[in-house]
């Protein structure tokens, strides 16, 4: 059988029902619940989950650290508490998730913004003193898209969430390629779905103002977190143009988010691909929705870029990508790079 959230639901004022969904005897039996929230809503959300919620410990998250997720387990651990719900951002959720697993609960993930696919992936993104790690966790139990909290969220943050499930395209590109060229096992199912997610973000023509498109694009990053799940890894969402967003974090910490760098990763992926058509196809979204294109419109040099794309390959040791396919020199990158913003200019 194929892993599946309990329930999934997008919709505005969800967070106001999350009450009914935990008297659900197959989230807790004695409604010994704990609720995480991030730091920035934390009091809006309180007022407006704590009415619904009876007896359960509202707990305060402070960034996306180890450190805090940490901290969080610990809690979790000594309230002896049946389930947890994470409320929030990517960071909140990602750091209840690592505490969830820590605490060997389950975790109900309720999301105020759309900006990448952590939702309901098995991978926490966190920060440490080394810089940025990604930790197995298992994929939350249900999974709550709050549309009101959404459309409140900065939209820049919601528009990046575009950029990384489109950048599924060139991550499935990257798998079969190392299917055909070292014989990896690939799994048709994980492709499929997260082909799926992307080919419906680019099909649509209204944007993140809509509630009719958050809610696909919401339902894709979802679908995109779930087959992760069924791959086993993050194959099919994660390819050479995460590589390169990776390296831009390590060497060029705060030029952007990550939906935003995963979207130029892939758009120029397909260029050494030289798949005129998917770059097109790709570009084409990305501005639809305002997002950066060129290194250049994120705010990096050709010289910055053309190191992040050096250092890509080791930030995935092991995993065969149109980079590691190619194997470029540091002279040919950068030509590379040149090339491409002068095509993706014109």
């Amino acid at each position: 059988m194929l892993p599946a959230p309990l329930t999934m639901e997008v919709r505005r004022g969800a967070i106001a029902q999350l009450g009914s969904l935990l008297a659900d005897s197959r989230v807790a039996t004695s409604g010994r619940v704990a609720v995480a929230v991030g730091a920035g809503q934390g009091d809006k959300i309180t007022s407006i989950v704590a009415p619904s919620l009876g007896e359960a410990r509202i707990f305060r998250v402070p960034d996306g650290s180890v450190d805090a997720a940490v901290t969080l387990g610990a809690d979790l651990r000594k309230g002896a508490y049946e389930a947890v719900v994470g409320i929030g951002g990517g960071k909140t959720i990602d750091a209840t998730k690592y505490a969830a697993s820590l605490a060997g609960i389950p975790m109900v993930a309720v999301a105020t913004n759309l900006s990448h696919d952590g939702i309901c992936s098995p991978v926490a993104s966190l920060t440490h003193d080394g810089g940025k790690g990604s930790f197995g966790v298992p994929m939350p139990l249900a999974i709550m898209v709050d549309l009101d909290f959404v459309h409140d969220a900065p939209s820049s943050l919601v528009r990046s969430g575009v950029g990384d499930v489109v950048s599924n395209l060139s991550a499935i590109e990257d798998w079969q390629l190392g299917n055909a060229e070292r014989g990896e096992p690939i799994d048709g199912v994980a492709c499929a779905m997260a082909r799926t997610a992307a080919e419906a973000v680019m099909g649509r023509s209204d944007s993140v103002e809509s509630d009719a498109f958050l809610t696909v694009l919401a339902e894709a990053l979802i679908l995109s977190g779930m087959s992760m799940v069924i791959a086993g890894s993050s194959r099919p969402s994660s390819g050479g143009d995460h590589e390169i967003l990776h390296a831009v974090d390590q060497l060029f910490p705060g030029t952007s988010n990550h939906g935003e760098l995963a979207g130029i990763g892939a758009a120029f992926c397909f260029f050494l691909r030289e798949d005129e058509r998917r770059l097109g196809q790709v570009a084409e979204c990305l501005r639809a929705h305002g997002l950066p294109v060129s290194p250049t419109d994120a705010g990096l040099s050709v010289e910055q870029f053309t190191e992040a794309v050096v250092l890509a390959p080791a930030t995935r040791p092991g995993r065969y990508t149109i980079l590691e396919h190619l194997r470029l020199s540091e002279a040919e990158i950068r030509d590379r790079v040149e090339d491409y913003v002068r095509t993706i200019g014109r």
